[in-house]
């Protein structure tokens, strides 16, 4: 995610510092993997959270998902949406109900495995469901709902979810939440799955998500888009947006294919979306393989406070400058393909993604990045607010507060610390030895450690345990030292 200068204040010497394009900071989702998923009670009910700290009724304990099958029509004239949403699922315990997450819509009916099953709502988004289910068996749980979906203010980065657009479409952006606001889920990065989409509109409108496009139909003045995203994905990843686009196809690498799709009044974006190609050939060389199934960009004429690296097709704030298109993508692989298992390990995303913009200025720009760097200390010399910020262990609501600056800081110095053979080998082993699964910073901690081969436990209390400027020895490492 990267985020608008004219939502927070502080980032604007965040951006000065690490090159963002400019964003405010939004609250995460939490996590939650098969093998890490709290265990159920004693009478036999899913828990209602996953168990993330910082976000703890988020997801839900006692399944895993494996599959997300949504089908929505929505009609930009009433802006009422009926879904018909099927999740897939394997019992990781023996239940008596389990908890989907989804809000502000009204359920209709639910089945599980095609039998009806009763279902109640409680608290702000959970539904929950009664059925008997034995430890290991797959089961699905199909859900219908309708109602008119909602945007809410969320954490820091401010709106997230379902959002009208100035044309009268409507589209979904938000993290740590927004893929409840329009279908139900275990809403956590740790439980990624995949996802399918077909979504009906009036002729004339457009539907633009994840993954791989595969043909419409079109019956009785609606056309019914489909997209197919075979690689799993954590659920505030997942995106559509319904507007009258302009759409632009190609194929990258090995046939990958590039869907780019621009709002009435963004296609002044097109020449800067052109250079996609050389982007993803620059990270590839970086970070290994690109991750992803497919590629592209959603390009809004929306002045929200963020871009967001929705998985395979980025979407774009209007005030979208070339350097977010980088860091976005560079999600592909630190956020989207290695996903958080905490939000508290959102350095493991956010410090990367804006490192990546500091890769391209040395290679493409020429920028000498450890003056860069110093200038970045000195700007930061004497200010709290600066150094206060603790990248790991930040405590919940203060998760983007420190990785865009304080962040991408730690990450030039951890470079020189380490020296270039093994950060080089750190860009691309990590992302190649937690491919499309979760991850948290201590593992990060320690795999580093291990290609060093030098002891970083002092580096890394300095830089990303404390609240304090670090001492000259860390502040300084290597190259950089005055």
């Amino acid at each position: 995610m990267d985020y608008s200068r004219r939502s927070v204040t502080a980032l604007v010497v965040a951006c000065l510092v690490a090159g963002c394009s400019g964003s405010a900071p939004a609250p995460p989702v939490p996590s939650s993997s098969p093998t890490q998923q709290p265990t159920t009670n004693l009478a036999g009910a899913g828990s209602d959270g996953l168990g993330d700290p910082y976000y703890p009724t988020d997801g839900n304990g006692g399944y895993d998902v494996t599959n997300y099958n949504v089908s929505i029509s929505y009609d930009p004239g009433t802006k009422k949406l009926d879904g018909d949403t099927t999740v897939t699922a394997t019992a990781t315990a023996d239940l008596s109900q389990f908890n989907l997450d989804l809000t502000g819509l009204d359920v209709t009916s639910v089945e599980v495995d095609n039998a009806p099953a009763q279902f109640s709502r409680a608290g702000e988004h959970e539904l929950v469901i009664k059925a008997p289910l034995t430890k290991g068996k797959q089961f699905r749980t199909r859900v219908r709902y309708n109602g008119t979906p909602i945007k809410a203010e969320d954490g820091q980065l401010g709106v997230n979810g379902w959002q009208q657009t100035k044309s009268g479409g409507a589209f979904v952006a938000g993290e740590p939440h927004s893929a409840t606001f329009w279908f139900p889920a275990n809403d956590h990065p740790r439980d990624k799955a995949t996802f399918r989409l077909a979504a009906r509109v009036p002729n004339g409108w457009t539907v633009i998500s994840n993954g791989r496009e595969e043909p419409s139909s079109e019956a009785g003045g609606w056309t019914t888009f489909h997209w197919a995203e075979t690689t799993r994905l954590a659920t505030y990843l997942t995106t559509i947006g319904i507007d009258k686009w302009t759409i632009e196809r190609s194929t990258w690498a090995g046939g990958i294919p590039v869907v780019s799709a621009y709002a009435p009044g963004a296609q002044d974006k097109k020449q800067m979306e052109a250079r996609l190609p050389e982007i993803l050939d620059f990270l590839s060389s970086k970070f290994g393989p690109y991750p992803q199934s497919a590629a592209g960009g959603i390009y809004l004429n929306e002045e929200i406070g963020f871009s967001l690296e929705t998985q395979g097709r980025p979407i774009y704030a209007k005030w979208t400058q070339f350097d977010t298109v980088v860091h976005e993508n560079a999600h592909q692989w630190f956020g989207d393909s290695v996903s958080v298992d905490s939000w508290a390990d959102i350095c493991l995303n956010e410090c990367f993604a804006s490192y990546a913009q500091w890769l391209w200025a040395e290679a493409k720009e020429k920028e000498n990045l450890d003056q860069r760097y110093r200038t970045g200390v000195d700007r930061g010399k004497n200010r709290d607010s600066f150094w206060g910020n603790k990248l790991h262990g930040m405590g919940s609501g203060n998760e983007f507060n420190g990785v865009y600056d304080k962040g991408v800081l730690a990450i030039h110095a951890l470079r020189r610390q380490i020296g270039e053979d093994a950060f080089n080998r750190v860009l691309k082993e990590w992302p190649a030895t937690h491919k499309d699964s979760n991850a948290t910073w201590k593992q990060f901690e320690e795999f580093v450690q291990k290609i060093a081969g030098q002891d970083l436990r002092g580096f890394y209390d300095a830089w990303f345990h404390s609240d304090q400027k670090p001492a000259d020895q860390y502040l300084y490492p290597g190259k950089l030292r005055p």
